[in-house]
């Protein structure tokens, strides 16, 4: 690290010090690696792409940015003057559709593993691949201590607006943003004696985390194999539309309807009224100008604890369920290792296991296409230190997302998890107005039915392997849409 090219040293804010400190005890497995995977459709001009990224890049602070931690009282991040971007570029045109998946999914796995060095900059990782000769695959691979969700709309747009000046030959000169900086200096200004007593009061009398009682899986920790899977179900377009028709009636939110339905199925799994998961945040204080154009790591993560009774008015129920998530959004800053600390839960224990977070379809394609190229199947792939992840992405179709630890849950586990996602969301959709006990005895004949359907194709499996016959395929988790 030149001195020369030291551009400014602080440190980090809460949130990426947790981060920090579960990717260094976990360096092997790519913990709080994103990946977005998306196809280029059209005439690309590589050297105007890789220009463009090259500004954005000169642009944001966050993206120069790498981490030290050795020999010192607390980690802190460094931003470079320069830093220097090269796209990896590779040509699978002479492989089948069929190789080319399979090559996909193992650069990917391969890329996960490669990771990044803290101190090394930039943080992130781009690679093109032409598969057609128009066609390409995109990875943009990134440490999410540099940059989160809300970011890669910004970057995306800004990215596509340089590149298509670029191509007509000007440069663009976009409006300035604040550094990142900024908020770390907003953040120590804040005092925690509200949040404290806020954070206490809330998490009164809880004392352990919410089990999450479903099949968990028997795979050891030093399984070499690939130790985190993602699941993902979507509902069809007359459910999303209900939805959200039924939320605008009753004044809540998409996520208010995410986080009920979870709570439902929580309190079912645990058999406990009282529990408690985690929450994700945007993390942008409105009293901070221009924080929406700031580029770095805001989003936090916050305990929702919600009491399900069995006699609770549905509406009614999550009303109140988006009143509390509102008050809570108040104190949206404040570190997650301190409700930690304020809580009764035992401090070897974490607060959930169950993290859940609302996400917008990644990107608006229609504003980052050109004429000549244009942006499909826009993916992301993450993981985190928590056991179970499920994201709700907005859009024409409602999807869920789960990402999990294989050491942790089966798959079909998984599979079952969201399939009563989505008889709870159908079920709202059907009947608005129930308690919350239907919804409840609704998880649990569907429930019983899989675990007997389940049941009896281990039997006819076992049989058929005993008479050498191919057993069949049993759909064990269709829920019809509404």
């Amino acid at each position: 690290m030149k001195p020369e090219n030291i551009e400014d040293i602080y440190t980090l804010s809460p949130t990426q010090e947790g981060m920090l400190f579960h990717i260094l005890a976990n360096p092997d497995i790519g913990m709080y690696i994103e990946q977005i995977l998306c196809t280029l459709c059209g005439k690309l001009n590589i050297s105007a792409f890789e220009r463009a990224w090259q500004q954005i890049l000169d642009r944001h602070p966050s993206l120069r940015s790498t981490f030290i931690y050795k020999n010192l009282d607390k980690p802190h991040q460094v931003v470079h003057r320069q830093v220097r971007l090269v796209i990896e570029q590779y040509d699978w045109c002479n492989l089948s559709i069929l190789e080319q998946e399979q090559q996909l999914n193992a650069f990917m796995q391969a890329d996960l593993k490669h990771g990044f060095q803290l101190s090394q900059p930039p943080l992130m990782r781009l690679t093109l691949i032409r598969v057609g000769e128009e066609t390409y695959q995109l990875i943009w691979s990134f440490y999410h201590l540099i940059l989160d969700g809300w970011c890669t709309d910004i970057l995306l747009k800004e990215l596509f607006a340089l590149y298509k000046a670029l191509c007509e030959g000007h440069n663009l000169q976009l409006q300035p943003s604040r550094p990142y900086q900024d908020y770390i200096t907003w953040l120590k200004q804040q005092d925690l004696s509200g949040a404290e007593t806020f954070w206490r009061q809330t998490l009164k009398g809880f004392k352990k985390p919410t089990p999450i009682g479903i099949d968990h899986s028997s795979i050891p920790l030093s399984d070499e194999g690939e130790s985190y899977g993602q699941q993902q179900i979507q509902l069809s377009e007359i459910t999303t539309t209900a939805l959200k028709s039924l939320a605008k009636q009753h004044h809540l939110t998409l996520n208010t309807l995410f986080m009920g339905s979870w709570a439902l199925l929580l309190s079912y799994y645990s058999q406990q009224k009282d529990v408690l998961f985690g929450t994700v945040v945007s993390g942008r204080p409105v009293t901070l100008p221009g924080v929406e154009t700031i580029v770095g790591l805001f989003v936090n993560t916050l305990p929702t604890r919600v009491q399900v009774s069995l006699q609770d008015s549905l509406v009614l129920w999550l009303k109140a369920l988006q009143s509390q998530h509102n008050q809570l959004r108040q104190y949206e800053y404040t570190p997650l290792v301190n409700i930690q600390h304020w809580s009764e839960v035992t401090k070897e224990l974490p607060l959930f296991e169950s993290l859940l977070a609302c996400q917008n379809s990644l990107v608006d394609i229609s504003q980052i296409q050109t004429k000549s190229l244009k942006v499909d199947n826009v993916r992301f792939f993450s993981r985190s230190n928590y056991p179970l992840n499920i994201i709700l992405v907005l859009g024409s179709k409602l999807e869920l997302v789960a990402h999990y630890d294989l050491r942790s849950f089966k798959t079909t586990a998984i599979k079952r998890i969201l399939g009563h996602f989505k008889a709870v969301l159908n079920s709202m959709v059907a009947e608005p107005y129930p308690q919350l006990g239907s919804l409840i005895n609704l998880i649990n004949e569907l429930d019983k039915k899989e675990k007997y359907l389940e049941m009896e194709a281990l039997k006819y499996s076992s049989a058929s392997k005993l008479k050498g016959i191919k057993p069949k395929a049993i759909n064990l988790y269709h829920t019809n849409d509404y």
